[in-house]
């Protein structure tokens, strides 16, 4: 600091500051920190107050904020925080950004992918909501065409619940169910499945059966399972007595068969538990396992 002037020259604000000459040249440069004037020799002089002013943008590029924002705080063009709010917002963007990122490259990892694959797993991650919901809803329309019943309504209504949007901080897993997600409602032999299980349920009851059946299967087949009774064997006829009547008559047993001869597809179940995932929650148990025990039950013993 000159004693006479009261004025600094940029080597004595770098040594004032800690700052490198040439970050404060640069700053001064784009007119965030210009001087008051220049010494005969026609270097820049700047005062106290520009010692101020380089904390003050230290701080705010250390917080990542543009030097034009930074000369709008200044020049009270905006407030600093409006340009904070800004800035917030868009690091929140970029973060998101990169989450999805990190989330692709390991779901990458985790298998070998071919050139198409890669893009189309990028692609799928970064669809915005608007368009992650018209890929369910296409796929939903195509399952659930010209079927009009009030439970194929209701079920295509869940089949299209899907959230608004990932989390604002999605986790990998929800990142990577997405993913699946479409990649299961774009597979063609998925969707003829659902569209089976659709067409044919018209004539089937199967909300009912979903309905009725799911905890007496749960809970008495399911225990089978664990206790590693086979449904072929006798045990196996006195457990599924207490999920279906003996005395059903045939026909609704046929019936019956063949709804759970479609409702024990492990890619409908996976469907249902990537939703819950994208919404959250935590998915339930596999049922497919006790409805598939009970389907070979009823074979070998009706």
């Amino acid at each position: 600091m000159n004693d006479v002037t009261g004025l600094y020259t940029i080597g004595q604000l770098a040594r004032r500051t800690g700052l490198q000459a040439r970050t404060i040249r640069f700053w001064s440069d784009c007119g965030v920190v210009p001087p008051v004037q220049r010494s005969e020799g026609g270097y820049r002089l700047y005062d106290a107050e520009a010692v101020a002013r380089l904390d003050l943008v230290r701080t705010l590029r250390d917080l990542g904020l543009g030097l034009d924002a930074i000369q709008q705080v200044l020049e009270k063009r905006t407030t600093l925080s409006e340009a904070a709010d800004l800035h917030v917002r868009a690091l929140d963007a970029e973060i998101r950004t990169l989450k999805i990122r990190r989330s692709v490259l390991r779901i990458l990892a985790n298998r070998d992918s071919s050139t198409k694959e890669i893009t189309l797993i990028n692609a799928l991650a970064r669809l915005s909501a608007r368009e992650r919901q018209q890929v369910i809803d296409d796929f939903v329309a195509r399952a659930f065409a010209d079927v009009v019943d009030e439970d194929s309504a209701l079920v295509a209504g869940w089949m299209r619940d899907l959230p608004s949007d990932l989390p604002e901080d999605p986790t990998s897993e929800q990142i990577n169910a997405w993913v699946e997600l479409a990649e299961l409602v774009g597979d063609e032999s998925f969707q003829q499945t659902v569209r089976r299980m659709v067409v044919s349920g018209e004539e089937n009851n199967r909300l009912e059966y979903g309905l009725t059946l799911r905890p007496l299967v749960l809970e008495h087949a399911g225990a089978a399972l664990s206790r590693g009774i086979a449904p072929e064997s006798a045990g196996a006829s006195l457990i599924l007595k207490r999920i279906i009547p003996d005395d059903l008559p045939t026909d609704e047993t046929a019936a019956l068969i063949t709804w759970l001869d479609m409702v024990a597809e492990p890619r409908v179940e996976r469907y249902w538990q990537l939703l819950s995932i994208l919404k959250g929650h935590k998915p339930s148990p596999p049922a497919v396992p006790a409805f598939a025990w009970v389907l070979a039950a009823l074979r070998a013993h009706r």
